[in-house]
C-alpha cells in the first residue's frame, strides 16, 4: 500500500495544531519532517523542539529527514523528541552502516538518503541495514521545485534490487511530488511519497488524499 507522507515544512505554522489534525483526520499515518542546517543544504528549518511538538499533537509515524553536515550529533536529540525514523545522507557518510546501527540502538528506524547527483548504485549495497531509502527528486533546500525525471530510473533500480534480495526496505521519494506524477513514481516502485504544498496547500486535505489515491486506482486508508 502506497503511503503519503505530508511534509510538515509546508504546513501553516501559525495554525500547526489544526494542520496536523486535518492531516491525520484525512487518513495520513506518516508525517515527514525536514531538518536543515544552512550548511549541507542552503536553508534552515527547525530542530528537535518542533518534532517534539508534532509528536505531542499526533500519534502517527514521524519520519525525520536530517539534512545536516553532522547528523550523528543529533540522533539522540531527535529520537528523544519523538522521531520514529531518522534518515541521513550518504553524501555525508559514504560508509553508513555504523550510523544505522547507532540509530537502531536508540530505538528508532534508520533511513538512508541520496541527492539527485548521487548514483543509486552507491547506496544499494547498504540498503539491507536500512528501513527507508529516500531518493531525492529535487536538490534539497527549498520547496516548490519541479520533479527531476531521472529519479524514476533510480526508483526502478532500487525496487529491482530490494525485491531480488527480499529486503523490507521502503523506497521513499521526496521533491516535486504532486497529482501529475504520483502514478509514474509508484509505477517505478516507490512505497512512500513525500508531499509538501501539494498536500498542505489543499483546503480539503481529505479530498486531496482521495484524489491522490484515485490517480493510483487504489482506495485510501480509512481515517
Amino acid at each position: 500500500m502506497t503511503r503519503i507522507a505530508p511534509s510538515v515544512l509546508a504546513a501553516d505554522f501559525s495554525k500547526l495544531g489544526l494542520e496536523i489534525t486535518d492531516a491525520t483526520q484525512a487518513g495520513v499515518d506518516i508525517l515527514h519532517l525536514d531538518i536543515m542546517d544552512g550548511h549541507f543544504v542552503p536553508n534552515i528549518s527547525y530542530g528537535p523542539a518542533v518534532v517534539e511538538t508534532v509528536d505531542r499533537l499526533t500519534d502517527v509515524f514521524l519520519d525525520v529527514h536530517l539534512m545536516l553536515s553532522e547528523p550523528e550529533k543529533y540522533f539522540e536529540a531527535f529520537a528523544s523528541a519523538g522521531a520514529d525514523n531518522i534518515t541521513f545522507h550518504l553524501e555525508i557518510h559514504p560508509d553508513p552502516q555504523a550510523h544505522a546501527s547507532q540509530l537502531k540502538k536508540l530505538g528508532v528506524q534508520a533511513g538512508l538518503a541520496i541527492n539527485p547527483d548521487m548514483p543509486v548504485e552507491r547506496a544499494l549495497p547498504y540498503l539491507e541495514h536500512f528501513d527507508f531509502f529516500l531518493i531525492m527528486s529535487v536538490f534539497p533546500g527549498f520547496g516548490g521545485q519541479k520533479f527531476i525525471p531521472s529519479a524514476l530510473q533510480k526508483i526502478a533500480s532500487a525496487r529491482e534490487f530490494i525485491d531480488r534480495r527480499g529486503l523490507s526496505t521502503k523506497i521513499e521519494v521526496d521533491g516535486g511530488v504532486d497529482l501529475t506524477n504520483t502514478a509514474s513514481i509508484v509505477a517505478a516502485g516507490a512505497d512512500v511519497l513525500v508531499m509538501g504544498t501539494a498536500f498542505f496547500g489543499a483546503q480539503n486535505k481529505k479530498q486531496r488524499l482521495q484524489d491522490i489515491y484515485s490517480t493510483l486506482n487504489v482506495s485510501p486508508k480509512k481515517s
